[in-house]
């Protein structure tokens, strides 16, 4: 069983692996997005394609950022010895989170799919936005441990990109569905998952693990 200092240690790997993974597929491999926009078919309003990439590359930069901003701030060392830093980086974490659910919300009327997608999108930005503002509640309040779990059940969303693709692989490939359905229903199951997932964190008791 993993102590909380590996916990931690595990936590800020797989951050990595997927930062680096995130800039490669989408900045270096295909930077076009040729592959993902010949899934978007039958859309009910033009896409423009200069714009929607511009928009789609701030989306993951600011994605990106927000995975970096906030597994730093999980660090008990960060929140012990740096606390100037912690509050400064947690601002960092919130404009970043802004910014993807901004993005995010560009991006939705055109998500593969179409309406049923789109609502999906919409429906995990205000979560996501609400987990962000109770937290910022919380600490403003002085209550450190809810402001502490409602980050995590805030940070468990970056990870969103991560599961829509890893579910629509799984319902593509071991269960035969075609990419849209597999996509779209990808969509619903992880919001479910990650909010799963954040709440059975939350239940971690409060001492840092970094």
């Amino acid at each position: 069983m993993l102590n909380k200092k590996n916990a931690y240690l595990l936590l800020v790997f797989v951050t990595v692996v997927l930062i680096v993974y995130s800039i490669y597929a989408n900045f270096v491999h295909d930077p076009r997005a040729t592959a993902f926009l010949s899934q978007k078919i039958d859309l009910r309003r033009a896409l423009q394609v200069a714009v929607w990439l511009k928009v789609m590359h701030v989306h993951v930069a600011f994605a990106c950022l927000a995975m970096i901003a906030g597994a730093i701030n999980f660090s008990s060392i960060i929140l012990k010895k740096y606390r100037k830093f912690h509050r400064l980086n947690g601002y960092l974490y919130v404009i970043s989170v802004m910014i993807v659910d901004l993005t995010s919300g560009y991006m939705a009327p055109f998500a593969t799919g179409g309406k049923i997608s789109s609502m999906a999108f919409n429906l995990l930005n205000i979560i996501w936005m609400f987990f962000i503002i109770m937290a910022i509640v919380k600490i403003r309040k002085k209550q450190i441990d809810r402001h502490r779990k409602w980050m995590i059940r805030s940070y468990a969303f970056v990870f969103t990109n991560f599961s829509i693709h890893l579910l629509t692989t799984i319902f593509q490939k071991g269960f035969g569905l075609i990419y849209t359905e597999s996509y779209t229903i990808s969509i619903y199951f992880s919001i479910v998952l990650l909010l799963l997932v954040g709440e059975m964190v939350t239940r971690i008791p409060s001492k840092a693990a970094g």
